[in-house]
């Protein structure tokens, strides 16, 4: 099998070297850009470089004090006998270890529950556990990363104590040369042809997109690497069909996408 590089790619290089400086420099960086730019790809190729694992929250309305930083459970031991036990979670996992914390979409979160991690963001780089009156202070090493997609359907505007708390570096979405690169790099696919047919398609889909006729999913770049992968053991219209229109609940959206697709292919 062909070896798949991994890593983050994009034409502006300041992007992914002044994260690299911001996590030098012991800074909370907050990756601003829409959809499929590639934020947890750049995220996560800081993790590779810099060989610090990374632990990730998925933010969402329903997150809470439980989600990000661990709950009680009953743990029963080889003599049966029982003890209530705390479980950490991402935050403090993150924090006792000196690894990376990413939360991703931050701005889905609900404002309240945030501000629990003002003084993880902020120098004194601890918390009190509210759930166990531990206090835990970072080790060495421990670092934050978020992501924000503003004016994303189900986002809210981030507080301004929150995000004075971080560098924030903006991350365009990739095309052209760029993504053809990107494709070929991060891919399966190397037909240099069809890579081309398959990045004016999802131009088109950008723009349904932006005109607000079809989801940002639709169009990111993780869509485009499993089609990209799929289209190397079938035809390109049915990889579409399996990693973009049958993901996609709308049926409005999905006759949108197909008539690109007969458009492009």
């Amino acid at each position: 099998m062909t070896q798949v590089n991994t890593g983050y790619i994009n034409a502006d290089k300041t992007v992914f070297g002044d994260a690299e400086k911001l996590f030098s420099l012991n800074k909370n960086i907050l990756l601003k850009g829409p959809t499929g730019s590639g934020k947890t790809r750049l995220a996560e190729t800081l993790s590779e470089t810099t060989n610090i694992p990374m632990h990730q929250i998925n933010c969402s309305v329903d997150l809470d004090a439980e989600s990000l930083l661990g709950f009680k459970t009953i743990k029963t031991s080889e003599n049966g006998h029982q003890e209530i036990v705390f479980i950490d979670g991402p935050v403090i996992k993150a924090m006792r270890e000196g690894h990376i914390l990413y939360i991703d979409e931050i701005n889905m979160a609900k404002p309240e529950t945030l501000p629990i991690l003002n003084g993880v963001l902020d120098y004194r780089r601890q918390l009190t556990n509210p759930f166990t009156g531990e206090v835990i202070k970072a080790a060495p090493g421990f670092k934050v990363i978020a992501a924000i997609n503003e004016g994303y359907v189900g986002t809210l505007p981030m507080n301004e104590a929150l995000k004075n708390r971080f560098v924030v570096i903006n991350v365009e979405y990739i095309d052209g040369d760029t993504l053809h690169q990107v494709i070929k790099a991060q891919s399966l696919l190397q037909d240099d042809a069809l890579i081309d047919q398959i990045i004016k398609f999802n131009e088109d889909l950008r723009t349904m997109t932006q005109q607000g006729q079809l989801s940002e999913e639709a169009a990111s770049i993780r869509a485009l690497i499993d089609m990209s992968d799929l289209a190397t053991v079938m035809p390109i219209e049915r990889a579409i069909q399996r990693t973009i229109i049958d993901k996609l609940e709308d049926e409005r959206e999905q006759q949108a996408v197909q008539n690109a697709v007969e458009l492009n292919f």
